[in-house]
Order: C-alpha cells, then structure tokens, then sequence
C-alpha cells in the first residue's frame, strides 16, 4: 500500500481505508455477501456491514444462477437443520461460510473455506441430554418436564394423526407400510381410526365433546389409574416409599367449569381439533359452557394389567396383540369414503399469537403441573421453553459478529492458508476467549487421486448411462457399478441384462424422471449423482451432471 492509496476519501470509511487501502475498499464494496437470517445476530451483522461498506442488494429468487453468482454465505442462524442446509449449499456451490452462534453470554464463531477447510456439517455437537420418557409422563417433579410433555401432546393430538389420516387416504399401501415397522404400528393405526371415526368433528360442537373427553383422559383417568398401580402408600421392593425424593403422587382434577385454567384447556384444545378437520372455531366462553353441559362424561374403572414405566431403562412396550391390530384394520373406513377430503396437521408456531397453539400447550402444561403440585408457569416462560428460545445479550452479540467481520476481511483479501483464519470460542461469564485454527478438510483417496467433501466429478451434456459408464471408465479407470439420484436406485450391475440395457441407452435426465415418475423441475441446471466403483478404497466423489446450460 502507498501513502495515496491510504489517503482520506472523505467517507464514513475513512478510517478503514487509512488501515486496509483504497482498492481493499472497493472490493468490499463490490463483495455479493449472502446473509441468512436477520435475528439478534443478524441484525447486528448488517449493521457492521453497513459500517464497513458491503455493497447492498436483495434477492427472492435462490436458484442455481443466484448462488453462483455469490462471494460468500454469512450465517445468523437460529437452529442446527437450517445451518446444515446453507452448509450443504455452500459446499456445493463451493462458497465461503462464516457461521456463528451465541448461548447467553457464550458465542462461538468458525469459518469454513472452500477446498480448505471441513464443512459445518463435518462434525457434531454431542446431543442434548434428554428428560427420560417416564419422567415426563408419570413422575414430573419440574415445570419443565410439565411443559416439555405438552409439548410432546400438541404434536400427538393436532399434526402426527392428521398427517398419518392424510397418508391412509392417498396412498394405497399405508396399512402394508405400517404393518411392517416395529413399535408402533397400535398407535398409528389407532389413531387413523379414532380421526376418522370417533373423533371426527363434523360441527363444532364435536370438537368441544373431544376436546371435554381429553381433558378427563389426561388429568383424570390416567392419575386414577397410575395410582390404582402405585397407591399413594405403595412400597419398593426394597420397603422405601414409592412415591418418595423426585417421585410425586399425583392428584386427579375435577373438572370446573368455573375454573379458568380448565376452561382455557377446553377453548384452545376444541379450536385447535376444529381446525384440523377445516370448521370454524369459537372463543365465547358462556357458549362453550352452554354445550359443555349436554356433555356425558362416562365413570373410569381402573384396569387390572396395566403396565407402567417407572424407570427409564425398564421396557414396559405394550406387544402389538395380532388380533387386536387386524380388529383395528378391519374398523378401518374404506380410503375411498373420504375421496377428496383430508385434514389440515397443525405446524406448531410459536411466534404467532393468535394460533392458540402457546396458549394450548400453557394451559396443558400448568393442568399436568397441577396434578403433581408444581408451581405454575405464565405464558411468557411456557413460550420461551417449549419454542426454545434463549434470550440474546447484546454484548455478546456484538462480540460475536465482530469476530464474524474479522474473518471477513481475510477471506476479501484471499487469504488461503489454515493458520490465517481463526474460529473464535467465548464466554463473557468466566471470561474466556480462546481461539483455534480450523480443522483442515478431510483427505480421501481413490487410486492416486486425493479428494475432500470439496471434490466432486462435473460431467457437462445430458448423458446417456452408456456414457456415463464409459466415461469414467476411460477418463478415470473407474467402473462403476451403482448409481443413484437422491433415494432413487438409478442402476446397479446386478440388474437382469434386459433391464440394464433399457436404462443405459437412457439419458441421465430421461432415466431420473422414469425411475422417480416425475418431471424434474425447470429451473434445476445439474443432477447430482452418487456412484459406487470397483476400486480397492470404495469411495469417490459425487457426480454433477449438468443437463440444461
């Protein structure tokens, strides 16, 4: 740099151009930086990039010409399935990403580098630890446990049966499919049964009944019959108290009309049932009681049997009596009866509040809670634990988009060696600020060549198979002898002749559309294929077919 590449510009970016230069400005200035997310971090990134002088732009339209045309991805992500998608674009596409993360007053950020480094996706974070199943179910001790287990009931009462209704109705095999699963093949079945018959709603008031019935179910018969299994003076085999240290014994609810918590369950729960079945709900509390008392509500007897899970290791799996499943599948209404028709699975979203879905899962949860004396959570805590939201601090932020920015700077100035970039690790509790370089990419081998995640075969033309198989036979001394295209089996060598005859004088697009039955969309430029060859190592790299310029 030179004194007059240095020189003020009189710009808000002065200063940065008396420390990098004028042409270092420029190039930020003319950077196609993708931001996903606009968050806590994310906001603060556009602020620092707005400091630094990126060029702006916006973009709807995210096909292949859009992330071509990219410098780099810049994450600011609130979740682990989301990063791993932009992940996954980013090596394909064979962009920069700078991904980070805060946890209260803990950040971490990484740079990931094309043919340099590994992927986000390369490694793992261990899983989160787990609230054993029999202690949300039967032995909570802890409002979280009350609210992670309502949380659980949402998705088994307003998405998992509708969307498994959904699939019986248009799909000819559902019941095959599920007959062949280990587990749970009870539960499913006998959920499609109770929606389409039992508990279908065809008025509103339908949707109260069920949801009135519910209410017993959960708060009342199940206490009843936990307790007819372990009587609040109930010993161990070792004589200590049952219900003794984590264990709660529990207390039925009677239900109160007058009660507003038991109201808030029925209102919410009746609204949420309607909705999957397309009927307009109602909040008028004085009509809810009105049809709340037509309401017969039958007497629980206890049940001899039934078996109980108390520790998290104990197999208590009810087996799928044969006899009873074949009785589920013959009750079963013919597919062909609701021709046309399907429900509408409830997506749990936490951030609208007027969906009712927060204030169900408040309102089942403090009921649970209730039952096993736990001091009741308000809707504001209910929502931050059962939508995992974990508040941010703006000074961890800022620390965190800062260290973004400083990998930034090296990847617009071309760095390209491990040691000049830095994936920073912090918590300003402690305070602790530790810094590593990234791990390096993986190094494969096939023959004498060396790969990473970064490599892949790019073929140009629309192939046929022959071709294909040719090609790599020649050009790289591979045969191949499995292809495949997402989960669909393409080719494989011990196909009968006949078979594999027709598909090799196919080409590769023709044979995709044939195997998966449907057209491939028009925008998409490139299949992406993963063989298998005869070679000593097994693995090589994926395969890019470019089909359309």
């Amino acid at each position: 740099m030179t004194e007059e590449s240095c020189a003020p510009q009189s710009s808000r970016y002065d200063g940065q151009i008396a420390v990098f230069g004028k042409g270092f400005q420029n190039k930020i200035a003319n950077l196609k930086q993708f931001l996903v997310g606009a968050g806590a971090i994310g906001c603060e990134m556009l602020k620092n990039w707005a400091m630094m002088g990126l060029g702006a732009d916006t973009k709807h339209i995210f096909n292949d010409g859009f992330w071509e045309q990219l410098s780099g991805v810049t994450n600011a992500l609130d979740n682990v399935d989301a990063r791993k998608y932009v992940d996954r674009r980013c090596v394909y596409y064979c962009k920069s990403l700078l991904e980070s993360g805060t946890l209260g007053t803990k950040g971490n950020t990484q740079v990931v580098v094309p043919h340099l480094t590994e992927s986000y996706s390369s490694s793992n974070d261990p899983p989160e630890k787990s609230i054993p199943i029999c202690t949300l179910k039967n032995f909570p001790n802890a409002i979280e446990h009350t609210i992670q287990w309502a949380r659980d009931l949402f998705e088994g009462l307003f998405r998992s049966p509708a969307e498994n209704v959904n699939q019986y109705l248009t799909q000819a095999n559902f019941v095959e499919s599920v007959m062949k699963q280990t587990g749970n093949q009870k539960e499913i079945l006998a959920d499609v049964l109770n929606y389409l018959v039992a508990a279908k709603a065809v008025r509103f008031e339908d949707s109260i009944a069920w949801a009135r019935l519910k209410f017993e179910d959960l708060y009342a018969n199940q206490i009843k019959q936990l307790l007819y299994n372990f009587p609040a003076d109930s010993l161990t085999s070792t004589g200590a108290p049952f219900w003794s240290g984590p264990k709660r014994a529990p207390t039925p609810i009677v239900f109160d009309p007058e009660n507003t918590l038991h109201m808030d369950f029925i209102v919410y729960g009746a609204n949420l049932h309607a909705f999957n079945y397309g009927l307009k709900g109602e909040t008028d509390r004085a009509y809810f009681k009105k049809v709340l008392s037509t309401i017969q509500v039958p007497e629980l007897v206890p049940k001899q049997g039934v078996k109980i899970q108390v520790n998290e290791n104990e197999n208590v799996s009810q087996s799928n009596d044969v006899s009873e499943l074949d009785r589920i599948v013959q009750a079963l209404p013919p597919a062909s009866e609701f021709a046309g028709r399907k429900l509408n699975p409830v997506e749990f979203e936490k951030d609208d509040d007027t969906n009712f879905h927060i204030d169900f899962i408040t309102s089942a949860s403090n009921l649970c809670a209730t039952n096993y004396a736990i001091d009741n959570a308000d809707r504001h805590k209910t929502k931050g634990i059962a939508g995992k939201i974990i508040p941010a601090i703006a000074t961890t932020t800022a620390l965190v988009t800062g260290l973004v920015c400083l990998e930034l700077y090296k990847l617009i100035d071309g760095k390209n060696k491990l040691e000049d970039f830095k994936n920073g690790f912090v918590n300003l509790a402690l305070p602790f600020f530790g810094f590593s370089e990234p791990i390096a990419a993986a190094k494969l081998k096939y023959h004498d060549v060396t790969f990473s995640l970064w490599d892949r075969f790019d073929v140009v033309g629309d192939l046929t198979l022959q071709q294909l198989i040719d090609l790599f036979q020649e050009k790289h001394q591979l045969e191949i002898t499995m292809v495949s295209c997402g989960v669909s089996m393409l080719y494989n060598g011990f196909m009968p002749p006949k078979k594999s005859q027709e598909r090799k004088n196919l080409k590769i697009s023709e044979l995709v559309e044939t195997i998966c039955k449907k057209p491939i969309p028009a925008h998409v430029k490139a299949l992406v294929l993963e063989v298998c060859v005869n070679d000593k190592d097994g693995e090589v790299p994926y395969v890019r077919v470019v089909i359309r310029p």
